[in-house]
């Protein structure tokens, strides 16, 4: 078992965070572990990105080989795009859809989310949204740490020490905080996925998702939405008039 990581995002969204996390998870489940430095440019705003390669043999390199990475785990949305051409056939892209702009040409947003759900293997999670829901926005990558966890194949137990562990320093009310954005982030991801694979449009689920309240995501509930809304836009329309955000389970009421 072998699994090749690229890690993405921009200069101060915390990419040294994650890793931290993923390292320490690995170490303690007993595998093998290489990380490259982060390269880029390191100041707030710049492109970086890290190759992360565990397995349960040695591994003799720590960078990764284009068409080799299983996982593409990025905190910006469009540093995706500098990255897929690395990806395995059967590789998966797990990415915030909260844009950080720092180009003057950046895409529209939809734009950009027309071109991720090309990926067949895809999970969209609105760090900005759940971050906040969690309690500060700078918690963005614990949110797509815990979105990741369950494609990288660890349980949320084997992650959260480590999570406490790296916020420690800062005091009990930053812990909890991040603990809730690993946990909120693990159940958006999971509840994307399944809406996703029971038949609903990755637009669409990425469209209702965002009037779901993160603290309430029941991934147990996405079949009772799905049934709900099916393929019909014009229900998902109404549904995402409706004033404030609704809880995972009032989609029986909605049908």
């Amino acid at each position: 078992m072998q699994t090749n990581i690229i890690l993405a995002g921009v200069g101060g969204q915390g990419i040294l965070s994650v890793a931290y996390v993923i390292d320490h998870a690995c170490l303690a489940a007993g595998y093998h572990f290489k990380q490259a430095e982060v390269h880029g440019m390191a100041q707030r705003g710049g492109a970086v990105q890290s190759n992360l390669r565990f397995s349960d043999r040695p591994i003799h390199s720590d960078l990764i080989p284009r068409g080799k990475v299983d996982v593409v785990l990025s905190v910006e949305p469009l540093e995706v795009m500098r990255y897929w051409h690395f990806l395995a056939p059967e590789g998966w892209v797990v990415t915030s859809t909260t844009p950080y702009v720092n180009i003057p040409d950046y895409p529209e947003v939809d734009d950009l989310l027309t071109e991720l759900v090309t990926f067949p293997n895809l999970t969209l999670v609105d760090t900005g949204r759940i971050a906040k829901a969690a309690g500060n926005l700078r918690a963005q990558n614990m949110v797509m740490v815990g979105a990741a966890s369950i494609r990288l194949g660890f349980a949320a137990d084997q992650m959260l020490p480590f999570v406490e562990q790296l916020f420690a320093a800062k005091g009990d009310k930053i812990v909890e905080i991040n603990r809730h954005a690993f946990l909120f982030g693990r159940a958006a991801g999971e509840f994307f996925r399944g809406l996703v694979d029971g038949g609903m449009a990755p637009l669409a689920a990425h469209r209702l998702m965002s009037k779901l309240d993160p603290a309430s995501l029941d991934p147990a509930r996405t079949p009772e939405w799905i049934q709900a809304i099916g393929d019909d836009d014009r229900r998902l329309d109404e549904i995402l008039a409706l004033e404030g955000d609704l809880a995972s389970d009032r989609a029986p009421a909605l049908s």
